[in-house]
């Protein structure tokens, strides 16, 4: 079973400098471009847009890369 994860919710992920802390911002169910790059998600494999805490960047992450705080 994917973890599924809302609007709004406080999450960790590994980022290149260690962990990095945010929220996220969308759920992507279909393929778009985000984060700036193409994103392959469907609503049985979603992926995350997220905003990093201390840096305000943003990105997108498989279910499995985020843990929810």
């Amino acid at each position: 079973m994917t973890k599924r994860f809302r609007k709004g919710d406080k999450v960790r992920w590994n980022s290149h400098g260690g962990q990095a802390e945010g929220e996220v911002l969308k759920e992507i169910t279909s393929d778009t471009e985000a984060g700036g790059r193409t994103v392959r998600a469907s609503k049985e494999e979603p992926q995350y847009l997220v905003r990093s805490d201390k840096s305000g960047g943003e990105a997108v992450h498989k279910p499995e890369a985020l843990e929810k705080l």
